[in-house]
């Protein structure tokens, strides 16, 4: 029995020529009718995925962006207990605010500040008492009302006559300034306790009380006051590496003078340059030529005819340091004498420029440092 053949499985003349009229024949026929219909599911699923993807991408973007501006969340204070907080003369809300935030006491610096606003100009330094859980609005009135201790400070640059004036004046008469310098003048008598003021020239404690906010401690005597600040200068210093300062045959408390005269004569952006370059003419012999050490021995600034008066704070007419500290320096002064920058230069001189900004100008020889006179 044969199997039949259609006419596309034997293409022979007469099947080609059929399959052309038919196809003729079909080509102007509407089918549509007839044609089967498109679901358009498979188009609205697609839709519905484009837009939850779009969706996700617009959270994450917010969720990062949020992340990245908001502040870490920080470890609160447990409801009851209390805390205290110093703020230090000067100190500017941000500070105190993020003094408040790494306390606990508060979890947001951006609502304190603006909670706070205003409380800049009546803040007072002193120390201030804090109880976790304390609303943010209590946490502003506990600032208002003020510390819970009265305080006194002794700021960068102060010499020991200044820093008996601010405890004099603090303690209102139970401790006079005279008797406070009397405490100063006796170094020897705190060597036992704290070492390091062992050797002190003139027997003087000039250069170790520390730059600080001190509370005032009820029923305090020039003893308790010195020591509170010797207590402060041997915890402040106690991180300091003097491997530099020894590899140039110093002891730490020459350090400590030359950071005094650093402290004097340099501004906050380049105390380890001005220091490099006291190194320098120390290594030379060089005189230092410090106006600032000829000022502390004449509580004044210098004319020309003072920079020709004998003493051994006279750094015009004597080589190396000053015979002792010229004030209380900051610990960044002490690290800059510690770490100073390496360089050449061998004299610096400042002047304020139209704009009324304090320029510092550094040479590496004498012609330099004359023509930058004259420039500047």
């Amino acid at each position: 029995m044969r199997r039949r053949l259609s006419y596309s499985e034997r293409p022979t003349h007469a099947a080609r020529a059929a399959h052309a009229r038919g196809e003729r024949q079909f080509k102007t026929y509407d089918t549509s009718a007839i044609r089967p219909k498109r679901s358009k599911a498979p188009a609205i699923v697609c839709g519905i995925i484009v837009l939850v993807f779009i969706a996700a991408v617009i959270v994450g973007v917010v969720s990062l962006m949020r992340g990245c501006s908001s502040e870490p969340t920080n470890e609160l204070l447990p409801a009851g207990q209390e805390a205290t907080v110093t703020v230090e003369s000067g100190a500017g809300l941000s500070t105190v605010a993020q003094q408040l935030y790494d306390a606990g006491i508060i979890s947001s610096t951006k609502d304190f500040l603006s909670q706070a606003s205003g409380l800049e100009t009546s803040l007072a330094a002193g120390s201030y008492s804090f109880t976790g859980g304390m609303a943010l609005e209590d946490v502003v009135g506990v600032l208002q009302a003020g510390p819970v201790t009265a305080s006194f400070t002794v700021t960068e640059g102060m010499t020991a006559a200044q820093a008996a004036e601010a405890v004099a004046s603090a303690y209102e008469g139970s401790i006079t300034a005279e008797d406070f310098m009397a405490a100063v003048h006796n170094a020897s008598a705190y060597v036992a306790d704290y070492p390091f003021v062992e050797g002190a020239y003139d027997n003087s404690l000039e250069g170790f009380l520390f730059p600080k906010t001190y509370d005032i401690v009820e029923g305090a005597t020039p003893d308790t006051v010195v020591r509170q600040m010797l207590d402060q200068y041997r915890t402040e210093t106690a991180s300091l590496d003097y491997s530099y300062v020894e590899s140039r045959g110093m002891t730490p408390y020459q350090a400590l003078i030359l950071a005094s005269v650093v402290e004097k004569e340099a501004a906050e952006d380049n105390r380890a340059t001005v220091a490099s370059v006291f190194y320098n003419r120390l290594a030379i012999s060089m005189p230092l030529q410090s106006d600032a050490t000829v000022a502390y021995l004449i509580s004044d600034d210098p004319t020309p005819e003072d920079l020709e008066i004998e003493s051994p704070y006279n750094t015009y007419l004597n080589s190396g340091l000053p015979a002792g500290p010229i004030c209380s320096p900051g610990l960044s002064c002490l690290q800059a004498v510690c770490a100073p920058e390496q360089t050449d230069y061998l004299y610096f001189y400042f002047a304020t420029d139209e704009s009324g900004q304090l320029q510092y100008y550094f040479s590496q020889d004498y012609d330099q440092h004359q023509n930058a006179i004259a420039t500047s």
